[in-house]
């Protein structure tokens, strides 16, 4: 989903590309505050553990998390994204994009209608997994959930939509669904993250401010 504002400029633009899980929400996730709406924290944090260390496949994370999730609303979702523990300084940094005339979009695996929730904060596109409308009446199609490969994917598409070269992108993640999109691009900030990420970030940063790990890339002209 996009939101509209360009600028054209003669020097090249400049893709800032956001993970979410980790990254824009320090030490959670979606689906962890969505679970807590539930009261399915638990049974989320297992499906996380899976994840993270016995190689549970994102579509069968999806499945699942479905499962736990069948009475979930609109309202529910509402009220989880409203308190999950942002960093500050998110709407600021993308305005600050968009004063410089360049484009920010966030990718994550995350479901679709959590993340499409930041397009008012300023990100000129957001990327989630396609999971159904709610309230829920089908299940989840398992070839809509995004695995860590498409977010090099989406960073392309979103290249070519803009008239941006991947040589010209920053990417922000935490943990290694990151990984493949760090070693794709020149630049990428390490945002409270985990050892898989490693080696690969030419900026780290830990804290609770987005605009302290944006200023990391320096100055940059406006248009």
């Amino acid at each position: 989903m996009e939101s509209p504002g360009t600028n054209v400029r003669d020097r090249p633009r400049t893709l800032h590309l956001f993970d979410l899980d980790g990254t824009l929400i320090r030490g959670s996730a979606a689906a962890v505050e969505i679970s807590r709406q539930l009261g399915v924290s638990a049974e989320i944090a297992e499906l996380e553990r899976e994840f993270l260390t016995a190689g549970l496949a994102p579509d069968e994370f999806a499945v699942r998390a479905r499962e736990l999730w069948a009475e979930l609303t609109a309202a529910q979702v509402e009220t989880a994204f409203e308190g999950a523990p942002w960093l500050a300084g998110i709407r600021e940094v993308w305005a600050d994009i968009r004063a410089r005339g360049d484009y920010c979009a966030v990718i994550t695996l995350s479901p679709d209608f959590f993340v499409e929730r930041l397009l008012p904060w300023g990100a000129h596109a957001t990327h989630g997994s396609r999971w159904p409308a709610l309230p829920f009446t089908g299940p989840v199609d398992r070839a809509g959930i995004l695995d860590t490969a498409a977010k090099v994917r989406i960073a392309n598409e979103l290249c070519t939509r803009f008239g941006v070269r991947l040589e010209d992108c920053v990417a922000f993640g935490d943990s290694m669904s990151d990984a493949a999109i760090f070693a794709s691009v020149p630049r990428a900030v390490a945002v409270n993250a985990d050892h898989h990420l490693t080696g690969l970030a030419t900026h780290t940063y830990r804290g609770g401010d987005l605009r302290e790990a944006f200023d990391l890339l320096g100055p940059r002209p406006r248009t």
